[in-house]
């Protein structure tokens, strides 16, 4: 595996080790409720740790072909979760059961919420893997 490709495996899982430890230390420091979007966003973030973590410890970018579709689907719940938080309209009706979905816990610059967060992990993801796979792509024609 080129140097190149190890760095971008490492970067892929630091940045889903940080989103994981960020959205852990959200609730249980702090002690924020997840709302059932925020549970999806985890449920797709978690395991990203994981398969990086595998695919850089056994040097093979086959074993991390999972997370693009993972952090893809992610990057989707993550905006619409944003989108239920900033655009009232959609947001009108009693939303995600006993946490609101579209709660602010925070609100820095007034739009970087929990969600903003975990969807610029996603994109960030999405598009570095996606760069990878096309670099590669190229190399092996």
């Amino acid at each position: 595996m080129k140097k190149s490709m190890e760095t971008a495996l490492f970067l892929l899982w630091a940045i889903s080790l940080v989103a994981t430890v960020g959205s852990l230390f959200f609730s249980e420091v702090l002690g924020y409720a997840p709302c059932e979007l925020c549970w999806y966003q985890r449920i797709l973030m978690y395991p990203l740790v994981l398969i990086y973590g595998t695919a850089l410890w056994k040097k093979k970018w086959d074993v991390a072909f999972p997370a693009i579709i993972m952090s893809g689907i992610g990057m989707f719940v993550s905006i619409y979760h944003y989108m239920l938080q900033k655009i009232p309209s959609l947001s009108a009706a009693d939303t995600c059961g006993l946490v609101p979905c579209n709660g602010q816990y925070i609100n820095v610059f007034g739009f970087v919420t929990i969600p903003f967060l975990a969807g610029t992990a996603f994109i960030i993801i999405f598009i570095v893997h996606l760069f990878v796979v096309v670099k590669k792509g190229r190399n092996n024609v």
